[in-house]
C-alpha cells in the first residue's frame, strides 16, 4: 500500500525524491511527506491528499537543499487521513524522521510507556512510536543502524521502516518485516522503494532483502545485517523492464494502457514454456515431479482478482488432472483450521507477491508440512522467496490499481500448472497438453481480436453512464468472469454490481431484476451444449423480467440473438480458455464507465495497488 522512498548520493534529494513517490502514487494513498538532513536538523513537510498538494506546499514554503531523504504517500491504517497523521513523523527533539509501511501491533503499549516517559505524541499513528524509539536509541550513543536492530526487536507486526538522522547526514537506515522493500543500487548513489518503480528512472540493478533484515544505505555502499546485528546479504538482480513501461503511452489512463497491453502480457507469460521435445517446462518451479506426484489436494488461496483466477484455476487442474481443488479467501484460510498435510500442495496467486493475508497463509501452510507454490508477477518478491516454488506471470509493470493484465498473465499461469501437473501425474497424454498449448498460443492473437472492437464497449458503457446497478451471470468458467465483471465496476465506477452463477438466480437473486436493469450474460461456448442450453434459460428468465441482456457470445452463435439486447462477440476458443477472451470487454467496459462518471480510474477510492496488512 504505502509508497516509500529513500536517497543518499550527489543529487537534490527533494527531486529524487518527490518523482520517485509519483510513480509509486498507483499503490492507492491519502496523503504525502518528505523529510531531508539538513544542517543537523530533519527539514521535513506533509500534507494530506495527492501528491500535488505537497508539491504546492514546498514552492509557499521552499525545503532547503540536501542530498539525503527519505519520503512517503500513506494509506491510512492508525489515525485519520490528515496533516498531523501523514508521514514523516519525527521524534521530540527533530534530528531523526521515520516512515512507515505496515502496522507495529503492539504499539499501544509501548506508546504508553513512552507518555509515561514524558514523551509527548503529536500524532495518532503507531509510526511516531517507532520515531521516539529510535531517537531515544540516538541519543544514548548508538548509530542509526545499531539504533534500528535495538528497536525492530522490540516490534510486533509486519513492518517497512525508512529512518535518516540529521547528525549523521549521509546514511539512510531501512529495516523489513513481511512489507515490501527494495534496495536501488546506483553509481555514487543509492536507494529505497516500495518497489523498484521507486528509482527505475535512475538505476535497473536491485537487491532484495530477507525477511527481518536492516539495509544502510550511503552514497557509495549498501549493508544488510539482521535485526539481532548478524551480518547478512541480499540478492541482486536487474529489472527487466525501464521507465518507459511505467508510463501511459498515450492513453488517458494507466488502466486503459494496460488492458490493451494484455496480448503482449499473456505471449510473454507463455514464452519458453515448452522444450525442445514440446515438453512443458516451468524453470522457477523448484518442486521435483516426484513432489508433484506425492500430491492428492490443492488448496488455492488468493484475495480478490487473484481470488477468481483461483476459482477457474480449479476447473482446468480438476478436469486436466483429476486432482480435488479448494478455492480459499486468504484471509479467512488460517482460521479455519484448514486440514493440511505433507501430500496437500498449497497455491498461493498475489500479482504484487506481497499480500499480507496470502503470506501469512502460506507460512501456516509452512508449518503444516504442506508444500506451498506461488503465482505472482513481482521478482524477488516476499511470497515467491518463502514458497516452495514460482510461476512468474511476465506481465511487466501494472500501474492501474485495478487488475487488468495481471489477471489474464494470472489465468495463464493456471493453465500451466494445470497442464504441467497433468503431464507429470500422466492423466493427459503429450498430444493432448500439447493441444492445449496449441490454443493458448493463438490467445493474444484472439484478445487482440476483442481489443480491437473496443469503440462499441466503449459506446455501450456511455449508454450505461445512468445506471445505478448492473448484474453479471455465468456458468462454468463463466462464473468467476462474472464475479470479476463485477468487482471491476464496484473498484472504479463505485457502482452497485453482482456476479451470480446463472443457476443461482431462481434461489434469490432474481429478486434484484426490474425493468431496464443491464445484465451482462456470459455465454459458454456452444460445444458444450448442456452448459449453453442452461445459460439461455438464466437469460430467458431475467429478460422475461425486463432486464436488459448483454451477452458476450462467441461468434457465429446466432442462437443467442434472439434474447440478447446487445451481442458482444468474442472469438470461439474452448471453454476453459474462454475467461481470457470474455472478461476483456468487462474490462474496457468499467474503464470506459469510470471514466464517463468522473472518477480517477487509476487511483480509486479508498484503494491500494497492493494490501501489505491484514
Amino acid at each position: 500500500m504505502c509508497g516509500i522512498v529513500g536517497y543518499v548520493g550527489h543529487r537534490q534529494a527533494e527531486g529524487v525524491v518527490i518523482e520517485g513517490l509519483r510513480r509509486l502514487e498507483y499503490r492507492g494513498y491519502d496523503s504525502a511527506g518528505i523529510a531531508l538532513a539538513h544542517d543537523g536538523r530533519v527539514a521535513s513537510d506533509k500534507r494530506a491528499g495527492k501528491l500535488a498538494n505537497l508539491e504546492k506546499a514546498m514552492i509557499d514554503h521552499p525545503l532547503p537543499q540536501a542530498t539525503t531523504g527519505i519520503g512517503h504517500t500513506r494509506w491510512a491504517t492508525h489515525g485519520a487521513p490528515n496533516d498531523v497523521n501523514a508521514h514523516p513523523h519525527l521524534g521530540s527533539t527533530g534530528r531523526l524522521a521515520v516512515v512507515h509501511n505496515g502496522i507495529i501491533e503492539n504499539f499501544a503499549a509501548l506508546r504508553d510507556d513512552l507518555e509515561d516517559a514524558g514523551h509527548e505524541m503529536l500524532s495518532e499513528t503507531d509510526t511516531e512510536v517507532a520515531a521516539h524509539l529510535l531517537e531515544l536509541e540516538v541519543c544514548a550513543g548508538a548509530d542509526l543502524t545499531t539504533a534500528m536492530q535495538s528497536v525492530c526487536r522490540r516490534l510486533r507486526g509486519a513492518f517497512t521502516l525508512v529512518a535518516l538522522d540529521a547528525e549523521d547526514p549521509g546514511r539512510v537506515v531501512a529495516a523489513r518485516r513481511s512489507s515490501p522493500l527494495v534496495v536501488g543500487i546506483g553509481e555514487g548513489e543509492n536507494f529505497l522503494g516500495s518497489d523498484v518503480a521507486a528509482f527505475i528512472e535512475h538505476t535497473r540493478e536491485a537487491l532484495e532483502l530477507e525477511q527481518d533484515q536492516v539495509v544502510t544505505i550511503t552514497a557509495d555502499a549498501v549493508s544488510v545485517s539482521g535485526f539481532d546485528g548478524t551480518p547478512g546479504e541480499g540478492r541482486r538482480y536487474h529489472v527487466d523492464w525501464d521507465l518507459a513501461a511505467a508510463e501511459k503511452d498515450g492513453h488517458d489512463w494507466f488502466m486503459r494502457k494496460e488492458i490493451h497491453e494484455q496480448p503482449r502480457a499473456v505471449a510473454e507469460s507463455l514464452l519458453g514454456r515448452r522444450n525442445a521435445e514440446g515438453l512443458l517446462q516451468l524453470d522457477e518451479m523448484r518442486l521435483s515431479d516426484d513432489d508433484l506426484r506425492d500430491i492428492d489436494k490443492i488448496i488455492i488461496i488468493a484475495a480478490g482478482t487473484s481470488f477468481y483466477a483461483g476459482m477457474v484455476a480449479k476447473y482446468a487442474i480438476e478436469h486436466w488432472t483429476r486432482i480435488s481443488v479448494e478455492v480459499e479467501l486468504a484471509s479467512e484460510f488460517r482460521y479455519r483450521d484448514p486440514i493440511l498435510t505433507h501430500s496437500t500442495l498449497v497455491v498461493a496467486i498475489s500479482q504484487s507477491g506481497e499480500t499480507a493475508d496470502t503470506l501469512q497463509a502460506i507460512r501456516h501452510a509452512r508449518v503444516q508440512r504442506s508444500r506451498v507454490l506461488a503465482i505472482c508477477n513481482t521478482n524477488g518478491s516476499t511470497i515467491p522467496r518463502e514458497s516452495d516454488g514460482v510461476i512468474y506471470t511476465h506481465a511487466g509493470p501494472e500501474i492501474g490499481v485495478a487488475s487488468t493484465k495481471g489477471f489474464l498473465t494470472q489465468l495463464v499461469a493456471c493453465y500451466l500448472l494445470a497442464l504441467y501437473l497433468a503431464q507429470v501425474k500422466g492423466t493427459r497424454y503429450g498430444d493432448e497438453i500439447a493441444q492445449v498449448m496449441d490454443q493458448l498460443d493463438r490467445m493474444p492473437a484472439h484478445i487482440q481480436t476483442v481489443l480491437d472492437a473496443d469503440e462499441s464497449i466503449y459506446a455501450l458503457a456511455r449508454e450505461h453512464a445512468d445506471a445505478r446497478s448492473v448484474l453479471f451471470l455465468g456458468r462454468h468458467a463463466g462464473y468467476p468472469v462474472a464475479l470479476e465483471g463485477a468487482l471491476k465496476l464496484k473498484e472504479i465506477a463505485y457502482l452497485h454490481a453482482e456476479g451470480f452463477a446463472a443457476g443461482e438466480l431462481k434461489h434469490g437473486p432474481i429478486a434484484l431484476v426490474e425493468p431496464g436493469l443491464p445484465v451482462f450474460c456470459i455465454v459458454p461456448p456452444r460445444g458444450r451444449d448442456q452448459l449453453h442450453e442452461k445459460m439461455v434459460s438464466g437469460i430467458q428468465e431475467v429478460r422475461a423480467r425486463g432486464a436488459r441482456t448483454l451477452c458476450i457470445a462467441e461468434e457465429g452463435d446466432e442462437s443467442i440473438r434472439p434474447y440478447a439486447d446487445v451481442l458482444v462477440p468474442v472469438p470461439a476458443v474452448p471453454v476453459l480458455l474462454q475467461p481470457l477472451v470474455s472478461v476483456v470487454p468487462l474490462q474496457l467496459f468499467a474503464c470506459e464507465l469510470a471514466t464517463q462518471l468522473g472518477h480517477d480510474v487509476d487511483q480509486p477510492r479508498n484503494l491500494a495497488k497492493s494490501v501489505t496488512v491484514e
